[in-house]
């Protein structure tokens, strides 16, 4: 059992309700999602309803949270939708960017590259054209790389800008009182140790999923509380003798 309550080897990587979950957004709450600037596009509502059928509220809950938190961090930077980045292209960043987090992108490789897999799987399904799906690739396999992420277009910086504003950020980074009504639409339903739940039992279950200095690999270093390997160690571990000799 973790700290906050959840157990990160059984943790819901996977949905664990349906459409009539109260914690889910109710038809109601749909009208209020609409208010909010959501897209409606056949494409955009098609994602929305993959995505709600394999994630966990809370995930879900993120990733549409995502959306709207990347697209205000864009308009203080100078950044409009449709003047300055494709918005379907950044939308289907924002809100498939957890798919390696459930049972069906549950794979060998980091959550995030998983997941961008899996997304790139179902755009492609639904006659999606290569050069834009591989930015919603990238914009997923590297939401947890910023200092790369923020260096791409703008489709591929606002979805992880979004991300780790709604993780790590605050509701000061928001116009005030944006956060409060996003969070009456899209409860939080305690998303950091959920998605850290969620993270770590992939990693637990395959360890190659979360390599080492990743932030999968961070996160399950400090639940074990396995001790970090030093750079040292890493690299006298395949034989080459490199510090044979050494004076440096």
């Amino acid at each position: 059992m973790t700290r906050d309550g959840t157990n990160p080897q059984t943790a819901p990587a996977a949905r664990t309700g349906t459409d009539t979950d109260t914690d889910a957004p109710t038809d109601t709450a749909w009208g209020a999602l609409r208010e909010l600037g959501f897209r409606e596009g056949a494409l955009a509502l098609e994602a929305v309803r993959y995505v709600r059928s394999l994630e966990a509220p809370a995930l879900f809950h993120h990733s549409m949270r995502t959306y709207l938190y990347g697209r205000h961090i864009g308009e203080q930077q100078g950044l409009l939708p449709g003047r300055d980045y494709d918005d379907e292209l950044f939308f289907l960043g924002s809100v498939l960017h957890d798919l390696g987090l459930t049972e069906e992108g549950d794979r060998d490789q980091r959550f995030d590259v998983d997941g961008a897999d899996v997304a790139a799987e179902f755009l492609t399904r639904h006659g999606v054209a290569a050069d834009r799906v591989e930015v919603v690739w990238d914009a997923i396999a590297l939401h947890t790389s910023e200092g790369i992420a923020s260096r791409k277009r703008p489709e591929i910086a606002l979805v992880s800008a979004g991300t780790r504003l709604d993780i790590a950020g605050d509701a000061g980074q928001l116009p005030p009182g944006y956060a409060d009504r996003v969070h009456a639409v899209l409860p939080r339903l305690h998303a950091a140790p959920v998605l850290r739940a969620a993270i770590v039992s992939q990693a637990l279950a395959k360890p190659g999923k979360a390599p080492l200095y990743s932030l999968p690999g961070e996160l399950t270093r400090q639940w074990t509380g396995a001790p970090a390997p030093t750079w040292e160690q890493v690299t006298q571990a395949p034989g080459w003798n490199d510090y044979e000799g050494y004076k440096g």
